[in-house]
């Protein structure tokens, strides 16, 4: 019998979304927001909850923006009107001629009124709403036909899941716009790649595709990505007279639109507006290639019609490339706060685009060895998106003979401790717990809640703390003192107290919490509960080999590697012994015996496909409490795969490699019926 809701819950659910959509509106498209973090959250929270218990969904609601199971590939999207792209000028010769020929095409010597607006670099998408709600979001494509990608871009926090703020609701309406990433955004995604040994991306535009693209929403969710909305393709119910009127239109329907869109009235003032575009576009955040001209009046531009390919009433005005030749001075490397090493190059001060560039990094030593860049070659650099500057390409006629190559380093240039380069990554890495350059990162993740979890230690304090001197690493917080926090900014007699009571409490640690606190490389909290369970104490870790992890089944050659280098270093071991002179007790309740009872999935391989009736890390977690071992990928070691709704192509290859496939509730049997115990779940 279907559950009945009580009215008031009906309007609070519906109020509560319409509140939060509004109040995201003006977060992630105005920039201005009013209402607090903490209490965003709370009505989040209280709306999950609520949809939880009555299973009351709206389509808008802002819980729908994350959480759908991965995809095996993307479904095919044609579009109601073709995505065409746009013809190029690349001189104020050539936007006169664009207007010359419209005028000749349209019997006029009259002037044409134009709009004018800064040409985002990034993936083109069309939205479709069906009565006001986001029915479908697909990539352009060939223009006839693209990729359904609408999982993936609800969790972009500026796309309206439903139109509002507008009288009337057209019956179908085709939004068309930019997937883009800012360019802070963008480099902070190829840092932390870069720390991961991952393949960098090659600008913004290239990181927004690959988000989109991604199987996984999860995974675009992760990624900081904004839309521009500059135009329609089919629409029922609604007529609009004017560029102009459409992008009025678009605001006040809540969709982001370009900044700064100029109406020309004729073409001199169109250059006028691109010149002014292209000497602001090095303030704007995001990368703009070039500014876009459309003839404003729609009644003219369907007189005008199009070409194959191009629409002929608009033309993409191209930016110069923002370039220039200088030399490499020296290659030199600096220490992330991950302790990955990275390489950058100095050179002799050159200006482009009216900033002066004297460096740049050179991302990782395969980069350098693949463009072949030495000491004293000339080089041609660019300022990416003119943000980011980097090395295009070497001149070679240009060499002398007097060039120098740079080898990898085996020493860290911060703190003189040996590196690692791990088989198969890029990323060359200090495992230095004293290395000064990734203190203050390691002191945050180290007091993290999946760590020791000292309460109101977070990042802004670890940074306070650190600029008065008080904290060099973490052993240094069980140094501190109430009197040490009260010269403080921000810390008064019960602020002081609660940070030093809560510095005792995590003085008593179980292991496994404790080894994902110090930071091991490729050691999080699954990997840290595995080891706690095969080894007794942190003792028993000291000068391992690598052989020994990987005797353990879930323990493979990259976790083991980087185990037994960080126990093998004699600074790690003599902090791991201060930690203990320093009053910190470690407990193991995770350990096993070697020969202890015979568990009902021991020995066993899972891999968990489908949507499930339990989130997948309990599955995972109920197969390893139980003996067995959960992994991602199924293979011919695999014993069982776990196999719910739409199970996708592992399915397949289960079947292919005769692998047994179960259910969830067959899982939950096997293991009832072997421990002889009521339901788990």
């Amino acid at each position: 019998m279907a559950q009945t809701i009580p009215s008031e819950i009906k309007k609070e659910i519906e109020g509560l979304v319409k509140e939060l959509n509004y109040h995201s509106y003006l977060y992630y498209v105005l920039d201005a927001p009013v209402m607090p973090d903490a209490k965003y959250d709370s009505q989040y929270r209280r709306l999950k909850d609520l949809e939880e218990k009555y299973t009351y969904i709206l389509p808008d609601s802002p819980t729908q923006r994350v959480g759908a199971p991965a995809l095996e590939k993307f479904d095919k999207a044609k579009h109601s009107e073709p995505m065409l792209s746009l013809d190029n000028s690349f001189s104020a010769d050539e936007l006169k001629e664009f207007d010359k020929r419209n005028r000749k095409l349209l019997d006029t010597s009259a002037d044409i009124e134009y709009t004018v607006e800064p040409k985002y670099d990034g993936l083109a998408m069309e939205l479709t709403y069906i009565d006001g709600v986001l029915t479908r979001a697909s990539t352009r494509g060939d223009g006839l036909e693209g990729e359904d990608v609408t999982r993936n871009i609800k969790t972009i926090r500026a796309v309206p899941l439903k139109i509002e703020g507008v009288e009337k609701i057209p019956a179908q309406i085709d939004i068309r716009g930019e997937v883009f990433m800012l360019s802070a955004d963008f480099e902070k995604l190829n840092r932390q790649r870069e720390q991961q040994g991952e393949p960098l991306f090659a600008n913004p535009r290239n990181a927004a595709a690959g988000s989109i693209r991604q199987l996984n929403p999860s995974i675009t969710s992760s990624r900081r990505l904004f839309l521009i909305c500059y135009g329609i393709g089919a629409a029922k119910g609604i007529a609009f007279a004017s560029h102009t009127d459409l992008i009025n239109w678009l605001k006040q329907a809540r969709f982001p639109v370009p900044k700064g869109l100029t109406r020309a009235k004729d073409i001199e003032e169109v250059i006028l507006a691109v010149n002014r575009i292209e000497a602001e576009r090095q303030s704007f955040p995001f990368e703009a290639d070039g500014a876009v001209v459309k003839v404003n009046d729609f009644g003219l531009q369907q007189k005008l019609g199009m070409k194959t390919r191009e629409p002929r009433w608009a033309t993409a005005y191209k930016f110069r490339a923002r370039q220039a030749t200088t030399i490499v001075r020296d290659i030199q490397s600096g220490v992330g706060r991950t302790g990955v090493i990275t390489p950058f190059a100095v050179f002799e001060p050159v200006q482009i685009g009216g900033v002066t560039v004297s460096r740049s990094t050179l991302h990782n030593w395969d980069e350098i060895e693949r463009k072949d860049i030495r000491i004293g070659d000339t080089v041609v650099i660019e300022r990416a998106g003119d943000v980011i500057p980097h090395v295009v390409r070497v001149i070679v006629d240009k060499r002398t003979g007097n060039e120098r190559t740079v080898p990898l380093p085996d020493t860290c240039p911060a703190c003189g401790s040996g590196v690692v380069r791990e088989d198969g990554e890029v990323a060359v890495r200090c495992i230095s717990l004293h290395c000064p350059a990734q203190v203050q990162e390691k002191i945050i993740h180290f007091a993290s809640r999946g760590g020791m979890d000292i309460e109101g230690l977070g990042e802004k304090n670890v940074e306070l703390f650190f600029s008065h001197g008080l904290i060099k690493h973490f052993e240094d917080i069980y140094r501190l003192t109430k009197k040490d926090l009260l010269t403080l900014p921000r810390f008064a007699e019960k602020s002081a107290q609660n940070l030093i009571d809560a510095i005792e409490m995590s003085r008593h640690a179980v292991l496994s919490r404790f080894l994902y606190a110090i930071g091991i490389l490729h050691i999080g909290e699954y990997a840290a509960k595995v080891l706690a369970r095969n080894f007794q104490a942190l003792c028993d870790l000291y000068y391992i080999s690598p052989e020994k992890i990987i005797a353990i089944k879930q323990m493979g050659e990259k976790i083991a590697a980087s185990v037994s280098a960080f126990f093998n270093d004699q600074k790690n071991i003599d902090l791991m012994n201060s930690l203990a002179e320093l009053g910190i007790t470690i407990t193991n309740p995770d350990y096993q015996q070697p020969d202890e009872g015979t568990k009902p999935l021991k020995g066993l391989t899972f891999v968990i496909t489908g949507s499930m009736p339990k989130p997948r890390k309990d599955i995972e977690a109920l197969i390893d409490e139980n003996g067995g071992h959960a992994t991602s990928s199924v293979s011919k070691s695999t014993d069982y795969l776990v196999a719910g709704d739409e199970p996708g192509s592992k399915m397949d290859k289960a079947k292919k490699l005769g692998v047994a496939i179960i259910s969830f509730d067959k899982l939950v049997k096997m293991i009832e019926e072997k421990n002889k115990q009521p339901r788990l779940f």
